[in-house]
């Protein structure tokens, strides 16, 4: 079932924090001026001349070559709910808001390399904990595609060109801004809706960067306010600063029994928002969508 071992592992550490800790786009100004000479007074006719034949002919440049994959061996570790392995490149862009509008969805377990012509370090599979995996597409280079690494905070994963992914559209985006409280829906780069939140106490602070949106989980407490929860990508930037129960989990998206604590920090990394706009993401959203944590925005976005 859907996010089976995933529920089962937050039942516990999410009761622990029932009581008000949870978890979890270079413009190019074309310059189109009449180059046309005036009309000479007088003088001698000019005669164009004919190409020297020793003048060589501008070429197109040669196609950049696309860096091999090394084979992957059959025993490396396969990325799931636990923390990824070690080893990823960092992503260089961690706050970058701009929208991830392309995702991949491995159809059979895809190698992950450290680098275009990298070293492979694992392998994503079709899913994780039974969740079928979508992972924002963050860069492209050489023919190799990056992705958004689940189970770890700010990390690339590298996918050789070929076979074993498809890719899928992701038309919204999350931002969240740990300095004014603020979670800013976007859809094809506009704002939507804005909400207040709840965010991660000191110690436990919801990490900043780019994430996505794994899946989603059925409430195990009411204390969730009986609506579905979204898991992420994201993990505790400080795995030992959490309570015993929250040891593994992933950060979350969900909602709460009440709106109290709206705009403070009280959770254990994740992000507490209301009920209502709860479900309308749980109703527009699709697995893979980005999720960015930043200090806050350059422009605000208008407020719901």
């Amino acid at each position: 079932m859907l996010f089976d071992r995933l529920a089962s592992r937050w039942t516990l550490g999410w009761l622990l924090a029932a009581f008000g800790v949870p978890l979890l786009l270079a413009a190019v100004l074309l310059l189109d001026r009449a180059l046309t000479p005036a009309r000479p007074a007088a003088g001698p006719a000019v005669t164009s001349q004919a190409p020297d034949p020793a003048t060589p002919t501008p070429s197109e440049p040669e196609p950049e070559p696309v860096p091999a994959a090394a084979p992957a061996p059959a025993g490396l570790p396969v990325v799931d709910y636990d923390p990824a392995p070690t080893g990823f490149p960092a992503d260089p862009r961690p706050g970058d808001t701009t929208p991830l509008a392309t995702g991949a969805s491995p159809t059979r377990n895809v190698a992950a390399y450290d680098a275009p012509g990298g070293k492979p370090l694992a392998f994503l599979a079709p899913t994780i904990s039974g969740v079928p995996l979508t992972m924002p597409i963050a860069d492209r280079r050489s023919g190799w595609t990056a992705v958004l690494l689940p189970s770890a905070n700010r990390r690339l994963a590298w996918l050789p060109p070929g076979s074993g992914w498809t890719t899928v559209p992701l038309p919204d985006q999350l931002v969240v801004e740990r300095r004014p409280h603020r979670l800013t829906w976007f859809r094809a780069g506009r704002a939507v809706r804005s909400w207040p939140v709840s965010l991660g106490l000191p110690g436990q602070e919801t990490p900043l960067g780019r994430t996505f949106i794994l899946g989603r989980t059925p409430p195990p407490e009411a204390v969730y306010g009986g609506v579905d929860i979204f898991a992420l990508g994201a993990v505790p930037d400080d795995p030992d600063a959490v309570p015993t129960g929250l040891k593994g989990a992933h950060i979350g998206l969900h909602s709460w029994h009440n709106d109290d604590t709206l705009g403070r920090n009280v959770t254990n990394g994740c992000i507490r928002l209301t009920r209502a706009a709860q479900r309308q993401l749980l109703d527009q959203l699709v697995p893979g969508t980005s999720l960015v944590v930043v200090d806050r925005l350059r422009t605000p976005p208008p407020t719901a």
